[in-house]
């Protein structure tokens, strides 16, 4: 089955082309503001589920979706989410993507968002096509979550990618499904790196990434100011491209899982890199025109992990 969606990509004529803070294109954490206009496009959009079970991979596609229930399916708490569902997620990550050739040596989760269609939430569904991280911000997640340096050394020697796992939390989410950009269709001039501005927390301009659970909704009046907000990372957004093949999984349920690549030290786009391994996965949420009028406003949950290998082998 196919659908179609409109999609809000970056206007490439407002997007400046500057390294300095608060200059350099921004957008922020907390709330769907940018620096940049938006642009919208119209695009068919292919359901995985009509498609070959080999043509979507994490190596291949950058996306890959897992049959894989978890007993934990409202995490109604931040307690059930961190002391039950991480262990969930890292037990996949390993299963999925752990070979004999190349076995997974360790994951950090680092980073969790639960997103909910709800004018009360703060975290709602993002529906602007981007990409997690950038080369600069995986690499300082390394050294942000290992603290010995010669591990740090050793471990940006080896192969390591960041990869984000996403489901519906309690229902399916047919409302505002997430739709991916095939790797294969798409292309390094269509990123665009984008600073990440994060609200300072208690007057602090040095606030700790880790604010989950600590959101709150943001002054409307305010949108466009960066007072009181800091440069905490940095991420890609991403231009109009007509080569650009969207997926989706139709009323996908929280019994499945989506690994989407935000990064990959031995991708193909990477100096030494292998041959056709996906560097990255271009996202957003998008409307599909035919969820029905009484679903349910989509909750999701995404947990990010840097995903550590043995070996040096490329």
């Amino acid at each position: 089955m196919t659908t179609c969606g409109v999609f809000r990509y970056a206007d490439p004529a407002t997007v400046a082309d500057s390294n300095v803070p608060f200059v350099k294109p921004w957008t922020k954490v907390d709330t769907d503001v940018t620096s940049f206009a938006r642009t919208e496009v119209s695009r068919p959009v292919h359901n995985i589920r009509d498609a070959p079970a080999d043509q979507f991979t994490v190596d291949s596609s950058g996306f890959a979706l897992y049959h894989a229930p978890v007993e934990e399916q409202l995490l109604a708490s931040e307690e059930a989410i961190r002391n039950g569902y991480y262990a969930d997620v890292e037990a996949l990550v390993r299963a999925k993507l752990s070979t004999p050739q190349e076995p997974v040596s360790k994951v950090v989760i680092f980073d969790h968002t639960v997103r909910r269609r709800d004018p009360r939430a703060p975290r709602q569904p993002v529906q602007q096509v981007h990409v997690d991280q950038t080369p600069g911000a995986a690499e300082a997640r390394v050294r942000r979550h290992v603290g010995d340096a010669q591990e740090v050394d050793l471990i940006l020697s080896r192969r390591y990618q960041i990869i984000n796992v996403w489901r519906p939390i309690g229902y399916a989410a047919t409302d505002h499904p997430l739709a991916l950009i095939d790797y294969r269709t798409a292309s390094p001039n269509d990123l665009k790196s984008v600073d990440l501005l994060y609200p300072n927390q208690s007057g602090s301009a040095d606030v700790e990434l880790d604010v989950r659970g600590r959101e709150v909704l943001p002054d409307p009046t305010k949108a466009m100011s960066t007072e009181g907000y800091s440069i905490k990372g940095e991420t890609y957004t991403i231009v109009p491209s007509e080569k650009h093949c969207f997926y989706y999984v139709k009323d996908m349920v929280p019994e499945e899982a989506l690994f989407i690549k935000c990064f990959d030290s031995r991708s193909e786009v990477h100096s030494g890199g292998r041959p056709g391994v996906a560097a990255w996965t271009p996202h957003t949420a998008f409307t599909d025109p035919a969820t029905p009028a009484d679903a349910k406003g989509r909750q999701s949950i995404e947990v990010r992990c840097l995903v550590f290998y043995s070996g040096g082998g490329r």
